[in-house]
C-alpha cells in the first residue's frame, strides 16, 4: 500500500533530517570526570531514559569546565532517544541536563511539536531496533534517524493527534492497572492457600526426603572438550517455570555426567541472583531435554523417597517456604546467597505420602481457576501494548 495515498491531502511524508535538527551528548575529559560525585547537573544516562518526562538522573556532573567539555546542556522539553542498546527508548527532558553521546536529543525542530515527535518515534521503535547495527550491544547513529520518514501533518493537527493519543493511553493505562492490581490480588490468594496446607506437620531436615548437589562449573577450557552436553542456567529457573527457549551446550567430562545428570522430578535452586526476590527460585524438573546436565550456580535436589516433589516444592514457593530461605541465605554484609550446605539446612514439614496427595489435590483444585484468571490477565496485559501500537497507528494514518 503506498502510504501517500492514504494520508489527508494537506499531511505530507518528509525525511527525519527536514524536521529534525540532531544532536548527542558526549563525555567530558579525564580531568573533568568528577561527574559522579558532588556534582549539580543532572547526567542523563540510557538507565533514565522512562518513555515520559524525565525529571531525575542516577548521576551528576559538575559545572567545572562544562564550557570547554563535549558535554551539552539540554533544555526542559527536549526530546531523547536511546542509540545504543536500549535502540529507541524515549524520554522528554523535565529538568535542564547533560547526557552522553548514546543518547540522541532534539536541537531543533521544524514544523513539529515535541509530543508529536515523541509519539510517532514510540510508533518507528521496531523500525529503529530493526535497523541496529553491531555486536553484543547494537547502536544506530544520526544518520539512520535521519534517512527515516515523518508523517507531517498540519500543526492544529498535530495537537488534535497528541490530546486524542493521550485520552485514549490514559484509559488505557487504567485497565492496564486493574489487570496488575488483579496479578496481585491473585499473588495473594495463592499464598493464602499454601498456607492454609502448610500450617502442621512436623518440620524435617530436607535431607531426609531429597539428596543436595552442586552442577558444573564453567571455565574458558571446557570449549575444547570432546563431549559436548545440554545444560541448564539460572535464565532457565524460575518460580515453577522452566524457560527452555534457549538451551545452550557445555564442554563435558566423562567422570562429570553421572554427578551432573538431571533426571525427572529433581528439584532445581537458583544459587544467587542480584535481587532478594529472586534468589531461591525452585523449579522442578520436567525431563524433557534428554541427557541434559546443569551448572553449578543451581543446586539440585534429587528425591530419594519420602516425600513427593511437587508437595516439597510448593511448600518451597510458601510465604513459610521463602522466609526460610531468605533466613539462611543472608550474611552480616546484607547480601543474600546459598549455597549447597544452605540448602542442606533447609526443613520442610513432614506428613505421610497419603495426606501429601490430598494436600496437593487440594492446592491444584483452589489454584487451577486461579492459573486460568492469570492466563487471561497476562493475554489481556499483551493486548494492551499491541493495542498501544494500533492507536499510534492509526493515529499517524489519519485514522482517529
Amino acid at each position: 500500500m503506498n502510504i501517500e495515498k492514504t494520508l489527508p491531502n494537506n499531511w505530507q511524508i518528509k525525511k527525519m533530517s527536514e524536521v529534525v535538527t540532531w544532536s548527542s551528548g558526549g563525555t567530558p575529559k579525564a580531568t573533568e570526570q568528577a561527574y559522579y560525585k558532588d556534582g549539580t547537573i543532572p547526567w542523563l544516562i540510557i538507565r533514565d531514559l522512562n518513555d515520559s518526562i524525565i525529571y531525575t538522573s542516577l548521576s551528576k556532573i559538575t559545572d567545572l569546565g562544562l564550557k570547554n567539555s563535549s558535554a551539552k546542556m539540554i533544555p526542559v522539553g527536549t526530546l531523547l532517544v536511546a542509540m545504543y542498546g536500549s535502540i529507541g527508548k524515549l524520554g522528554i527532558t523535565g529538568i535542564e541536563c547533560c547526557t552522553n553521546q548514546a543518547i540522541a536529543f532534539a536541537k531543533e525542530l521544524h514544523g513539529v511539536t515535541t509530543k508529536y515527535m515523541f509519539y510517532y518515534m514510540s510508533l518507528i521503535k521496531p523500525q529503529l531496533i530493526s535497523m541496529g547495527k553491531g555486536g553484543t550491544q547494537k547502536n544506530i547513529s544520526q544518520s539512520v534517524l535521519n534517512s527515516l520518514n515523518v508523517i507531517v501533518p498540519p500543526l492544529s493537527e498535530q495537537e488534535r493527534i497528541v490530546t486524542r493519543i493521550e485520552e485514549l493511553f490514559s484509559e488505557l493505562d487504567k485497565a492496564v492497572e486493574t489487570l496488575k492490581t488483579t496479578k496481585q490480588q491473585l499473588a495473594v490468594y495463592r499464598q493464602a492457600v499454601y498456607a492454609s496446607i502448610f500450617d502442621h506437620g512436623t518440620l524435617r531436615p530436607i535431607t531426609d526426603f531429597f539428596e543436595i548437589s552442586g552442577g558444573l562449573t564453567k571455565n574458558s577450557k571446557r570449549h575444547e572438550f570432546h563431549i559436548k552436553m545440554p545444560y541448564l542456567r539460572v535464565a532457565n529457573v524460575y518460580y515453577n517455570f522452566l524457560d527452555l527457549r534457549e538451551i545452550k551446550q557445555i564442554g563435558v567430562m566423562p567422570n562429570e555426567i553421572e554427578r551432573t545428570l538431571l533426571q525427572k522430578d529433581d528439584l532445581l535452586f537458583v544459587e544467587g541472583n542480584g535481587s532478594k526476590s529472586q534468589i531461591g527460585r525452585v523449579a522442578i524438573w520436567d525431563g524433557s531435554i534428554k541427557n541434559c546436565l546443569h551448572q553449578n550456580h543451581l543446586i539440585k535436589g534429587r528425591p530419594i523417597g519420602g516425600m513427593l516433589p511437587k508437595y516439597a516444592l510448593f511448600y518451597l514457593i510458601s510465604g513459610y517456604g521463602r522466609k526460610q530461605i531468605l533466613d539462611i541465605a543472608s550474611s552480616t554484609s546484607g547480601l543474600y546467597t546459598l549455597s549447597i550446605n544452605k540448602i542442606k539446612n533447609l526443613k520442610i514439614p513432614y506428613i505421610d505420602i497419603d495426606d501429601q496427595k490430598k494436600s496437593l489435590e487440594l492446592i491444584d483444585s483452589r489454584l487451577s481457576c486461579c492459573d486460568q484468571i492469570e492466563k487471561t490477565v497476562d493475554t489481556a496485559l499483551q493486548q494492551a501494548e499491541a493495542m498501544r501500537q494500533s492507536i499510534l497507528k492509526q493515529a499517524f494514518e489519519g485514522g482517529l
